[in-house]
């Protein structure tokens, strides 16, 4: 499938969000997937936490690349919901990178919707309220947020749902 884009420019200075999402499952057991739904989501979090520039990947797999991608970088033998792999973390501060190589690569979230759908069953919630969780949760990891720890995981969760609430209508 062909890559959504969403650039957002801020005032006169050159600075961009752009992501671009991919939609990597196999066509014969893909979920459908708003591109430019969330994509906004990823930009307008992005944002919010005062990142000025820089561009994100989104990625929608199926079960398979998920369970390897998950074994490969985490060492669990099954598929997960979501996972984040930063980029230049260093350079959020500097978002353009001086303007010498063009924007910063923040990194890519990947997402896997058969796995969301059933979380989302078992959680009793919407598909959409799941996706949009783990879209602002993958984001928030790119930014260096964690969860190992009781006091990182109740910061992480505030932040994920005060996003939630600003920019994810239907959120709880």
């Amino acid at each position: 499938m062909r890559p959504t884009r969403a650039t957002t420019r801020g005032g006169a200075a050159p600075q961009k969000i752009t992501v671009v999402v991919n939609d990597e499952q196999t066509p014969s057991d893909a979920i459908d997937i708003d591109h430019a739904r969330w994509a906004a989501l990823a930009e307008a979090s992005l944002g919010d936490q005062g990142v000025a520039g820089g561009e994100l990947n989104v990625l929608f797999v199926d079960e398979a690349e998920m369970a390897d991608l998950h074994d490969q970088h985490m060492g669990g033998h099954e598929p997960t919901d979501v996972l984040s792999f930063p980029i230049d973390a260093d350079d959020l501060d500097d978002p353009l990178g001086g303007g010498q190589f063009g924007e910063t690569l923040l990194g890519d979230v990947v997402i896997c919707p058969r796995y969301a759908e059933r979380q989302a069953a078992e959680n009793g919630v919407a598909f959409d309220d799941e996706l949009a969780l783990l879209v602002v949760h993958g984001v928030l990891h790119i930014l260096g947020m964690d969860h190992a720890e009781p006091d990182e995981a109740a910061e992480m969760k505030a932040a994920e749902q005060d996003l939630l609430a600003k920019f994810h209508a239907g959120a709880a």
